[in-house]
This record gives structure tokens, sequence and C-alpha cells, in this order.
């Protein structure tokens, strides 16, 4: 899903100002527009080296109100990221950033044969597979959110989506009624009897793919975060391509994507040092009816919403609970979990928290 930012006296920020029949509350920029948009600027893959002349270079855009930002571009884990601070990212702030990111996706990617969550994958008999230390937090978030929703969230969606086609070679193609037939007669894979989480370290007992998509982007976000925090930086905005994380005393203004017409906005979200993840069965999208956003406990999409956005304090909680609530009730989820929110439906219903800091055009 994806969100452009409004400057504090109103002003787009994105790369284009559009305007429908000169009205901007019907105006916004598309993510395949960004995506054209971005192919301009330089993009940096983890691992690159730095600094050097085909390297990425900070993009130093004057604001309407006169405040230079500096915007770093690139891509990452099958996307497009930006940083955006009042100040730039050294070379080896950017190197140490891209580094922390691949690790992250040789642990979490199912697109990577070589990654940790691959080999769980490829274990016949299952085994014992220790990650990294901070994905404690990962795992903890995904039990309240699969104990929340009554197991309809889950990390173990990954074999029901390569079924649909979304697999590790992209085919788009669902399996055939042969291969899906003998899926179901070894039954769906459970995390409550199929794995048992030892602090860091998962213990499976059969074959099991992972997928933390439903919260995973939304964590990075937060990784990234910390990572400008401890170096210093307090103002600064992380994209990850519609997970945002922003931290400074001014709000931001974020435009909410009307799912079937990226031309237009359903609303605005008004940021200030907190995180807005956003949602939508549109972008990952391959065929009738098929999508990413699919209930753990069936393996089937969803249908009667359509697209979410959540403020919460972390981009991991925000992630989370956008994919939460396609399935789950908001006053349900706020037992346990502090945040507001927007949700769409297929019949073009919206409905908005109370709580939740800004407004939706009628």
């Amino acid at each position: 899903m994806a969100l452009s930012t409004i400057g504090p006296d109103g002003s787009w920020t994105s790369l284009v100002q559009f305007y429908c029949n000169g009205n901007p509350e019907l105006s916004f920029m598309s993510m395949l527009g960004l995506l054209l948009l971005g192919l301009a600027y330089p993009f940096v893959k983890p691992g690159s080296a730095c600094p050097g002349p085909l390297q990425p270079k900070w993009q130093n855009a004057q604001m309407e109100d006169s405040i230079s930002m500096f915007r770093f571009r690139f891509e990452a884990i099958g996307t497009q990221w930006e940083i955006e601070a009042h100040e730039p990212l050294d070379c080896q702030l950017r190197q140490r950033i891209l580094t922390r990111i691949e690790q992250f996706d040789s642990t979490y990617s199912r697109f990577r044969p070589d990654s940790l969550v691959s080999r769980i994958a490829s274990a016949s008999d299952g085994g014992r597979f220790d990650f990294p230390d901070d994905s404690i937090a990962l795992f903890e978030l995904y039990e309240r959110l699969h104990t929340a929703t009554a197991g309809v969230v889950g990390p173990l969606v990954g074999r029901d989506l390569e079924l649909l086609g979304y697999d590790q070679a992209y085919s788009l193609t669902p399996a055939s009624d042969l291969v899906r037939a003998e899926a179901l007669a070894r039954g769906r894979a459970a995390w409550s009897k199929d794995v048992i989480r030892d602090g860091r370290s998962l213990i499976t007992r059969r074959p099991v793919v992972i997928d933390v998509g439903a919260a995973g982007k939304g964590y990075l976000v937060d990784i990234v975060s910390e990572i400008l925090r401890e170096t210093g930086f307090t103002q600064f905005v992380v994209d990850g391509s519609g997970d945002l994380r922003h931290s400074g005393a001014s709000s931001i203004h974020v435009g909410l994507e009307h799912p079937f017409h990226p031309e237009l906005v359903i609303g605005v979200a008004n940021l200030r040092d907190r995180a807005l993840c956003a949602s939508a069965v549109n972008r990952r999208a391959w065929g009738d009816g098929l999508h990413h956003v699919l209930d753990a406990r069936t393996g089937v999409p969803v249908r009667d919403v359509v697209a979410t956005w959540v403020v919460a304090d972390k981009a991991a909680t925000a992630d989370g609970l956008a994919t939460a609530l396609f399935f789950t009730k908001a006053d349900h989820l706020a037992q346990g979990f502090q945040f507001s929110y927007v949700r769409m439906f297929a019949d073009s219903r919206a409905e908005i928290s109370q709580n939740f800091d800004g407004d939706l055009f009628t």
C-alpha cells in the first residue's frame, strides 16, 4: 500500500503533485508512478560497495517551507525503501543499514534458497534451528497475534501461498489439483502442533514454510529506525514501501491510498513519532480472488475487507495488526494492543476508530 507524505504547510512531498479537478484531496501518486519515477534515481542493493561513482547519492530536495531534507533511496527485500532525514547519512551508516537488511533477508526470506527459513522448509524430518537474538521479539508478536485472532494470523502460511502461486519462483500459477490434494492429505502445518519455540530457536517436527510477511517488514522498519536512533538521529522517516516509522516533534500528513483507484486518497493520517502501516489485497494479487492476505487456518484469501491502515508505537505492531484487521474485529484486538486504525470493506464502506488522528474524505 503506497503512502505519500504532505509537508507541514500542506504541500505534498512526493516527486510529482497530481490534482483531480483542482482538488488536492483527491490527488495521490500511485505506487506504480513512484516506482517508474524512482528508476531515475540510483538504487543500491545490500552488499554493494560504498563509495564509488555508481553508488547511491542523496537527493537534497528543497521543501516549500525551506526545510532541507536528505533522502536515501534503495531497493531491499523485493521493494523500494526511502529514509528521509534532516541531515545526510554517511557512507558507513548507509552500509550498516544495508548490511543489517541483508542479514534479515538471509534469515527470513522464503524466496531465497540460501535463507534459514528455506532450510527449515527443506528439512524432511524437521530439526532445531537457531535464529538471531532479536527474533524473539518478532516471534512473541506473532504468538500474541496468533492468540488474539484465534489462529487466523500466523507465520506458517508460506505453503498455502506457494500452492496459490506466490512461490519462490514467482510463478503466480496455482498448483495443480493433484499437488493440492497431496498437500491436503499431509495436513496443514500448525504453529501449536508442528513448532516448538525455545527462546530464539525453533524446533520443527516436519517441513514447514515460514512466512513473516504479516509483520516482518514493519519489524525491519523498526530495526532500521533503531539504528538511526543509536547513531544520534532524532528526526527522520523510514518508509519501507508503505510501512512508515516517524521520529520527530512535528507531525507529517500521510495520504491513505484508495486500494482500487491509486490516483485517489480516501483520507489523511497525521503521524508524529509513531508508526503507520498499510495493507491491501490489490498490492500482491495475481488472479481472480488470489492475493497475499490469507486465513492461516484455511489458506483462503480474505474477501470482505480490502484495505487497512494502523497507527501504533512500533511498525511491527502496526504491520501485524493491519493484517489482523482483515479478519478480526478491532474491539477484540484492542483488548491486547494499543492502536488506531482505518479499515475499508469490499462494498467501499470505511471504518475509522475514534482515536485515529486524521480524517476520511466523503
